[in-house]
């Protein structure tokens, strides 16, 4: 498994250009001096929270061990830049903060904070064989800290929480894993084929010396756009898939937290939604890191998909959901129906999360060579001017939205204002498809 940016800010690939220096110089600030950030804020709101749900005990573990995990972040701040990458003096550091972020957690879950250093520095700090393990630990803490009760466990809804818990992070965990072993070799057979046209450029500048350069720097550009493609499509994949997943499942769990006592057979539900939801993302993760179209689209249409999703995501959040179909109904390309069902799930998800809507309405319209879905709500609506510009990662918000609509030469228009609903529109071309 290589290093990726989640888990080796200031790995070789990150090198090269200014802008990835610069993101390397962040990650390095943020290696530096993040550890003493989050462990204060997870100081301070443990602080406020410490009568709400810490006894005597835990409040004075925490006051002797918070000193101690300085201590040993400002003795990693010293020795850090003169030892190598998983030294044993690195190693002794991620062992360490772990057991003391884990003992602080289980004091007050709100140290989660903290203990979730251990997925970004894991590929810095351990040796390749061990990576996996720390971030399997990493994911125990965590799920601990969300399960509601701490570690351990209190009782066994606790337990069923903090397994499903565990089984989305460990998930995850894996997921990126492979993600990075997949992009490592991609990039390895990248760098060997540069190589090999490299030197072929290289006898062949004696007769072609003035379009030896032009050939290299057009060889750089595809390779660093295929590169970039690639990890936009993985990024939008992974919002779109697992962090909506990852969002239900914690919706589902704290209505479980919430009814546990007073009615079993109606947290056994939501239990039992939460699980499908797990299976769900695993299932779509899989799929992203295989670049296969979504499994909505596997056994049905794009209306039909979308009719699924529009009622599922309204049986979730109790909305009354309606999805409507006008024209005449025709077989679309792939990339098509993937790009309009993605951009459907990204409008729900948003409405669900901010619209606080009591009625939604979908409708996807066949207009001769152009298609167009309509997503509306009568939620609070807001003032377009206000939002933060899109950054170009892919799948995140309005700006994901219309970047994936753009990829197929599509747009996506939203009307909104404060107190008047949402409605939002993508057109697209309509490409049958190909037989």
């Amino acid at each position: 498994m290589r290093e990726n940016p989640l888990m080796d800010a200031g790995g070789t690939a990150q090198t090269g250009t200014t802008g990835a220096t610069t993101a390397a110089q962040w990650w390095e600030r943020f290696f530096r001096y993040g550890p003493y950030g989050l462990l204060g804020l997870g100081s301070m709101v443990s602080a406020v929270t410490a009568g709400l749900i810490m006894s005597r005990s835990d409040v004075h573990v925490t006051v002797a061990l918070v000193p101690v995990a300085l201590v040993l972040q400002f003795w990693w701040g010293r020795v850090r830049p003169s030892v190598p990458a998983r030294s044993r003096a690195a190693q002794f550091y991620f062992v360490a903060r772990t057991l003391l972020a884990a003992v602080l957690t289980s004091c007050n879950p709100f140290f989660s904070m903290f203990a979730v250093l251990g997925y970004f520095d894991v590929g810095r700090l351990l040796p390749q064989r061990a990576i996996r393990a720390g971030l399997l630990v990493t994911a125990v803490i965590m799920a601990g800290a969300q399960s509601g009760s701490g570690l351990p466990p209190a009782d066994l809804m606790n337990w069923v929480a903090f397994g499903v818990l565990f089984a989305l992070h460990a998930t995850l965990t894996m997921v990126f894993a492979q993600i990075g072993d997949r992009e490592a070799e991609q990039t390895r057979a990248q760098v060997d084929t540069i190589a090999e046209l490299e030197s072929a450029n290289a006898r062949l500048e004696q007769a072609m010396a003035e379009n030896a350069g032009l050939h290299a720097q057009l060889l750089v550009q595809a390779r660093e756009a295929g590169v970039a493609d690639e990890r936009r499509r993985l990024a939008a994949e992974i919002h779109d898939t697992l962090a909506q997943g990852l969002t239900g499942i914690i919706a589902q769990l704290q209505v479980v937290t919430s009814i546990a006592d007073t009615d079993p057979a109606l947290a056994r539900q939501h239990l039992d939604r939460a699980a499908a939801l797990a299976r769900h993302s695993l299932g779509e993760a899989r799929r992203s890191v295989h670049d296969l179209v979504p499994a909505a689209l596997e056994h049905d249409d794009l209306p039909g998909a979308l009719k699924k999703t529009v009622t599922g995501w309204g049986e979730r959040h109790g909305v009354r959901a309606e999805f409507t179909v006008t024209g005449t109904v025709e077989p679309l390309h792939d990339e098509i129906a993937a790009t309009l069902l993605r951009i459907a799930e990204e409008a729900l998800a948003n409405a669900g999360r901010h619209a606080g809507a009591s009625r939604v309405g979908i409708t996807l319209s066949f207009m001769g060579d152009e298609l167009t879905l309509d997503v509306r709500d009568d939620g609070c609506g807001f003032d377009p001017a206000a939002l933060p510009p899109y950054g170009g990662a892919g799948g995140f918000g309005l700006g994901g939205m219309r970047a994936r609509a753009e990829r197929i030469a599509g747009t996506v228009e939203v009307e909104t204002e404060p107190g008047r609903g949402t409605a939002v529109c993508a057109r697209v071309p309509l490409v049958q498809h190909s037989r």
